[in-house]
């Protein structure tokens, strides 16, 4: 059986991980076997955490952390190998870190030479905030370093399909002119526009996506110096915690954190990648996310009030890991000063190294 490969990329905060969830819920609702790779620097990932509590089977996650698939592609191909085999997977969907570009050149090239007769790959899609896109084609980098807002015009130089997500929070006017711009700036490549939250325009998306048979069929210019530093200037921290306490309030602890993380951070001038904070309890989730300013904040689903529950949070930052860290768990542990108790499972925080994949094709096989 050949599976269907889809890889979607974009950078920190365009949705990836929601569209994910969103594709997969509507495939195994028409009878598909649907596996999901997740990638992170490190592990403790919400990404992971929040697909496995949405799927009916947690076999169907699996993550691939320490590293970029792109890095670690024998440990990529380990995990798509993994869900075709245990799971007879009809269709994978992957999603790389958000700090990576260069994918065509080191993740479809290597798969199409390698691996063309079990997997068949569909193109690229790259999801894109509209904030950050409208960046790019102003010429600006916004609330971005230089050289990451370099890594997401790379990211979208690459895409076969360029997909600008959260069109729910933009007028159709404002939309429309968007999509236009985006055309003209990259005209050899189909543009979609969804709402990974709302599900618009998924489906219109998915059908192309998942028809198409060419995929990479052209490699950005792109220089390893300026990716390095674009990578390097952020902070990484993933953290998980278990809580105890009496009738622990998850929703306004989780809104409580990130609202606070945000003035911060805003206080401190400090770009934000994204910041992402999960709490599971009974089968329940709440989870919020920073894509930005504090303005970004966005809270989803409910726990209500219990007496245990786990919390993972994930921060990129512009600033130095261990500065991160302090500021994370400070705020963290200013909120849980009334009887809560504290047990930190896990604690990685770190600057990416530069990167250097396993393999970097210099023409489209």
């Amino acid at each position: 059986m050949t599976t269907k490969l889809v890889l979607v990329g974009g950078f920190l905060g365009a949705g990836k991980t929601t569209l994910l969830a969103k594709m997969a819920s509507i495939m195994t609702n028409e009878g598909k076997r649907v596996g999901l790779i997740t990638n992170d620097q490190a592990s403790a990932l919400v990404d992971t955490a929040l697909l496995e509590q949405l799927s009916d089977n947690k076999e169907s996650v699996v993550e691939v952390s320490g590293s970029c698939f792109c890095c670690n592609f024998p440990g990529f191909k380990k995990a798509v190998s993994h869900l075709k085999d245990k799971l007879a997977a009809e269709i994978i969907i992957a999603e790389p870190v958000g700090s990576c570009t260069d994918l065509s050149a080191t993740i479809l090239q290597p798969l199409k030479k390698y691996a063309e007769d079990t997997l068949s790959i569909a193109p690229l899609s790259v999801l894109v905030d509209p904030k950050r896109l409208t960046n790019i084609l102003d010429k600006k980098t916004g609330d971005l370093h230089p050289s990451a807002a370099y890594i997401l015009e790379k990211q979208l130089d690459e895409a076969d399909k360029i997909v600008i997500n959260k069109t729910d929070l933009l007028p159709s006017e404002a939309l429309e002119t968007l999509k236009n711009r985006t055309i003209a700036r990259w005209p050899q490549t189909s543009v979609f526009a969804i709402s990974a939250q709302t599900g618009a325009g998924v489906n219109e998306w998915m059908t192309d996506v998942l028809a198409q048979q060419k995929a990479g069929i052209r490699l950005a210019e792109v220089d390893y110096d300026v990716y390095a530093e674009g990578e390097a200037v952020l902070g990484w921290l993933n953290t998980s915690l278990e809580v105890k306490g009496n009738q622990i309030d998850c929703d306004a602890l989780l809104q409580s954190l990130l609202s606070n993380l945000g003035n911060r951070f805003d206080e401190m001038q400090a770009p934000v990648g994204h910041v992402k904070a999960l709490m599971i309890a009974k089968n329940k989730v709440v989870v919020g996310n920073i894509t930005g300013k504090k303005d970004t904040l966005q809270v989803r689903g409910s726990v209500g009030k219990t007496d245990e529950a786990s919390l993972t949070v994930n921060a990129r930052v512009e600033m130095s890991p261990e500065e991160l860290k302090a500021i994370v768990l400070d705020e963290f542990y200013k909120l849980c000063k009334d009887g809560i108790e504290v047990k930190e499972t896990a604690l990685k925080y770190l600057q990416p190294d530069r990167p250097n994949p396993t393999y970097r094709f210099d023409s489209v096989v």
